[in-house]
């Protein structure tokens, strides 16, 4: 009876550590944009140099954008500067173009969405960007029109990062 009693205890006690040994799971982020569009990442608090998973829905298919890294620009104003820059060769992953009716000359650069507005991208953070440092000024995951809609502020979407200390 005692030995089983014990069981019971150990057996609990494992439960318990295990339960208390689980990471909690971070939370994702998101913002809705002003035609009902959603961005999230996977998270807004990150390590240095690091990867955050960023998700959108909703998005009009008839107007690429770009989704970066960048400085959180003043209000009305487009991303800038950005890591990786205004992705128009496709390479890196601090930025992506992301369009469905996107010029000839994009073919293997932008990318389509997928139905209903949607895209699934990693997208690069680092603590600077240029000469900027994103610990002592606001940097964001953004989302603005390409460049065949430029001055077009109707898609700009922000989620501002922070990183851990």
């Amino acid at each position: 009876m005692k030995r089983h009693r014990l069981g019971q205890v150990l057996l609990s006690i494992a439960l318990i550590s295990g339960v208390l040994a689980v990471p909690s799971a971070q939370a994702v982020k998101s913002v809705k944009g002003s035609e009902s569009q959603t961005l999230s990442v996977s998270t807004d608090r990150v390590s240095a140099n690091t990867s955050v998973r960023v998700t959108g829905k909703g998005f009009d298919e008839t107007v690429g954008i770009y989704l970066a890294y960048c400085v959180l620009p003043a209000q009305g104003m487009p991303p800038t500067p950005c890591g990786g820059g205004v992705n128009k060769a496709g390479v890196g992953n601090s930025s992506a173009w992301i369009s469905s009716n996107a010029p000839p000359y994009a073919v293997g650069i932008a990318e389509s969405f997928l139905p209903g507005g949607r895209f699934s991208k990693t997208v690069r953070v680092t603590k600077k960007i240029g000469k900027f440092d994103c610990t002592k000024i606001k940097c964001a995951i953004t989302v603005r029109s390409d460049h065949l809609h430029e001055g077009d502020r109707t898609h700009d979407l922000f989620i501002p990062i922070t990183f851990k200390k």
